[in-house]
């Protein structure tokens, strides 16, 4: 690895630039892969046939390469059988488990591109999702926390009660035909995961090895949804060279080799765990270790003692809740070293304690969106503490990283403006939408983040608030646009306003103020019971505020940061009086 004084030297070279300007080239010192997904994890299945891939804690599976390619093609075979073909949509909508571990590689390998579904997601949520990109097949769990996956879907396709399987034709969800229920239980209308795993036949091992051979690394593999200030979410579309290059240069940058275990208690369906946690452990054959279906910090900590894992990911919240657990002190977690720490800004204290209590010398700032494939920015494992809680690091590998101005130029050294990036990790498109595309990623291949950043003369990112208001609650994006469209369908209201206000535990909260019609009656408890139902837990408001007008500018536009301000205010008044 290089030091920061040579990387600042090889920018120096390659860069058409001065270093007055906000501009960083990556490092170009790892080539980039050009296998697809399928061969690439064959090749590493060669490599370490007997070494430890995967480990699912609550589930009790231990699996071998050589075993979980096994399990990886028999899924691959049993979706041939069901008629999944190249290029077809498989969504998987699941907590973490070891069906979607499987169920990442064995799309891949026959081409499917694979559609991540927020487990958090409600019945519209679902319905927009499948029917926005055309999923043919669904691999749903049954249930998971509050959610029944099967009463909501049998609620969206009654026709699954009347249906041979494989046979669907819903109304309301007309490209899909197959749905998979994940475990041996029967339901109507649906295959069993294990009755898929049973359909491979030789004929259909022919059809994956012809595929295989048919397969380009710039082909689309996978669909990640992210949403917009619209509301609806898009399709980020990401190939194999996209997301698989993007896990190879962040394990280069942990230093990851086949020795190392990786604690992923993130979910799967966002691209963190599925392309720095799976992927990534894939890339250098290391295993794959995850405790629980969803975060659990007790969980967490046991199995990172009980596994020796080296890595642990997360965002800064899951990290302060493993600390502050009240027998954090009785855990041995020497064997830690590295992991990435992302979604968030980390406060310094617990960037300090993270380091030294939790042994992590070599933790890294990652940073980046999922139109990245996802991350653009990381920082080194050297970095100073100041660097890791006051920056996002540096342009990853075959990423060039700019900050421009309200015009589009590149802005001097010191100045924010929005982030911008152009490498091998930037997604193909948005599904099926131009125009988004194009308002994305301009004619020049620049993704615009939306985000202000800030450059130093050394190419280090800090990022200093963002252009539109998204809100970002322990790592997940909470679009405001999103949940006042669904509050505008409550009887009542006139209108509502979402924003983001800055919280210790989370990073921020969200907060709705709502404006109701003349002599409406408004409940606060009736609208969070309404809002349940509609939106995932993470996008519910913590403070909802009745309120007459909104601080608006002279040509009408809100102006949240006012409304943000007066809220901070309230709440400080309130802590303190």
């Amino acid at each position: 690895m290089h030091t920061q004084h040579k990387a600042v030297k090889e920018v120096e070279l390659i860069n058409t630039l001065p270093l007055s300007q906000s501009y960083f080239k990556g490092s170009r010192n790892t080539p980039l892969t050009n296998k697809t997904i399928g061969a690439y994890f064959d090749f590493i299945v060669d490599k370490n046939p007997n070494s430890l891939a995967v480990v699912v804690n609550h589930q009790n599976i231990r699996l071998t390469y050589k075993e979980f390619q096994k399990e990886v093609n028999q899924l691959a075979m049993g979706l041939l059988a069901i008629g999944v073909k190249p290029g077809d949509r498989v969504g998987i909508w699941s907590p973490n488990n070891i069906q979607w571990c499987l169920t990442q590689f064995a799309t891949a390998k026959i081409g499917a591109i694979m559609v991540c579904i927020n487990p958090a997601y409600r019945p519209n949520e679902l319905q927009y999702a499948l029917n926005s990109v055309e999923c043919s097949t669904l691999i749903t769990a049954s249930q998971f926390k509050g959610s029944n996956y099967i009463d909501m879907l049998n609620s969206l396709a009654p026709e699954l009660k009347h249906c041979d399987n494989g046979k669907l034709s819903a109304q309301a969800l007309p490209s899909l035909k197959n749905v998979i229920r994940i475990g041996d239980e029967i339901s109507a209308g649906m295959f069993s995961f294990s009755d898929i795993m049973k359909m491979a036949t030789s004929a259909h091992e022919l059809e994956l090895n012809a595929i295989a051979t048919n397969l380009s690394a710039d082909q689309d593999i996978n669909i990640q949804f992210t949403s917009g200030t619209t509301g609806n979410p898009k399709g980020a579309t990401l190939t194999h060279k996209n997301i698989l290059n993007n896990a190879l240069f962040v394990a280069e940058s942990m230093h990851f080799t086949e020795q190392d275990k990786l604690c992923i208690p993130i979910p799967l369906y966002h691209c963190f765990a599925m392309v720095l946690g799976s992927l990534l452990c894939v890339a250098k054959g290391a295993a794959a270790i995850y405790p629980s279906d969803s975060f659990d910090a007790k969980t967490t900590l046991d199995v990172i003692e009980q596994e020796g894992c080296t890595a642990l990911h997360g965002v800064p919240t899951m990290f302060i809740s493993q600390l502050e657990l009240s027998t954090f002190n009785e855990y041995d977690l020497r064997s830690l070293r590295t992991g990435v720490m992302a979604g968030s800004t980390c406060p310094e204290q617990v960037m300090r304690k993270v380091q030294t209590q939790m042994n992590m010398h070599q933790v890294l700032i990652a940073y980046g969106q999922t139109e990245c494939s996802p991350i653009n920015n990381i920082t080194e494992t050297d970095s100073s503490i100041e660097r890791q809680v006051t920056t996002v690091g540096r342009a990853l590998a075959h990423t060039e990283v700019k900050i421009i101005d309200e015009l589009g130029n590149i802005q001097k050294i010191g100045l924010p403006g929005e982030v911008c990036s152009k490498g091998a990790g930037i997604m193909r498109c948005y599904w099926n939408d131009e125009e988004k595309t194009k308002a994305t990623i301009d004619s020049d291949g620049w993704l615009h983040s939306g985000d202000l950043g800030v450059m130093d003369s050394e190419g280090f990112v800090s990022i200093v608030g963002r252009i539109k208001d998204m809100i970002i609650r322990g790592g997940e994006n909470v679009y405001p646009r999103e949940i006042e469209e669904v509050l505008y369908t409550y009887p009542g209201i006139q209108d509502a306003a979402i924003f983001g206000i800055s919280d210790e535990k989370y990073g921020e909260e969200v907060c709705a103020w709502i404006q109701p019609k003349e002599d409406a009656i408004l409940d606060e408890q009736a609208i969070r019971e309404f809002l349940k139902d509609k939106l995932a837990y993470f996008k519910m408001p913590r403070y909802i505020r009745f309120v007459e007008s909104y601080p608006m500018t002279v040509t009408g536009k809100l102006q949240k940061f006012k409304m943000r301000e007066q809220m901070q205010e309230a709440l400080s008044d309130k802590a303190f009086s």
